[in-house]
């Protein structure tokens, strides 16, 4: 994987946390009768069921290449990452919504010393939460390398590291929204704040689910490998012996690999079989170099000549 991170450990430990974190929740929202409650609880159940979708996803993605789908099965990882963008938005959103807006129409004194479970289970998911969170930033440090989160976010390719990302921020951001609505409910004794906090988590994972689902969207249209990472691979092609100047550079990134098409000018050479060797060289470099590219198409032409002098 690209910057040598691993996206599986991350998914694994999202898995682990979700599933403790949405045990205690469902234990508290039946005794406290909080709406947040519940909806932290559905969103912590939806999210063990969209790792284990990426899961799948990742397994799918290392499929070999068959005839049917001669560049392998890479992009299979992108459906489901979208897919779990896709409930995160409907199933974790989209019902904190209505549970909420239900919530508000519906308002009744709670029982203030029943919301002390909920606050005890929010605090035992607000670290459990973070502990995914941290393994989950590990893996991103490791792929990120000098950019911004930000940057990083809207340029990287590995779909599943983007969705654990913003499950992970969505579900620490809701936990401590759902802890304020508790506490303040429990201090002021007006039910409309854990209403309104079940507001705040559905906006919450509606926002971080549309733009996950952008970044997403983007790789299944087909999107160039990580934009550093072609900066690198251009100069490097550059950089040999055998190479005057590269005039364009097409790639492709497929899940985890790399379909690269490079038209560039060789030095002069006396035999064709010269050229093939030439080319064959320069691929083995970078194919050393650049683990993820798997399929490479070299068009080379002669230097000083705007033709191409043989096909590869």
């Amino acid at each position: 994987m690209s910057g040598g991170n691993d996206s599986t450990r991350a998914i694994l430990f999202a898995l682990g946390a979700n599933f403790a974190i949405a045990c205690a929740k469902g234990v508290a929202a039946f005794f406290t009768g909080s709406s947040a409650m519940l909806a932290e609880t559905v969103h912590s159940l939806a999210d063990c069921g969209n790792q284990l979708l990426l899961i799948l996803g990742v397994k799918q993605s290392k499929h070999p290449a068959t005839d049917e789908y001669p560049l392998g099965y890479g992009k299979a990882i992108y459906f489901w990452s979208f897919l779990v963008a896709v409930m995160l938005f409907t199933v974790g959103g989209m019902y904190s919504l209505y549970e909420g807006w239900h919530k508000l129409h519906d308002l009744h004194a709670p029982d203030v010393s029943k919301l002390w479970w909920a606050v005890a289970v929010l605090v035992f998911a607000i670290v459990a939460e973070g502990v995914s969170m941290r393994a989950c930033l590990q893996e991103v440090a490791k792929a990120r390398g000098s950019r911004t989160m930000w940057q990083w976010f809207r340029t990287s390719r590995q779909a599943e590291l983007i969705v654990i990302f913003g499950e992970d921020l969505a579900a620490l951001l809701g936990l401590i929204f759902a802890l304020a609505a508790v506490l303040l409910t429990i201090l002021t004794g007006n039910p409309l704040w854990d209403a309104l906090g079940t507001l705040a988590i559905g906006v919450l994972l509606i926002v971080v689910a549309v733009f996950v689902a952008i970044e997403v969207k983007a790789m299944l249209i087909g999107q160039r490998m990580d934009p550093d990472r072609e900066r690198r691979l251009r100069e490097f092609i550059e950089q040999q012996p055998e190479v005057e100047r590269v005039i364009s550079l097409i790639t492709l990134q497929l899940g985890n690999e790399v379909m690269m098409s490079v038209q560039a000018i060789l030095k002069d050479h006396d035999s064709v079989p010269g050229f093939i060797q030439q080319i064959n060289a320069i691929e083995r470099r970078i194919k050393a170099e650049f683990a993820e590219v798997r399929w490479s198409f070299f068009e080379p032409e002669i230097a000083g000549s705007d033709k191409m002098p043989l096909d590869t």
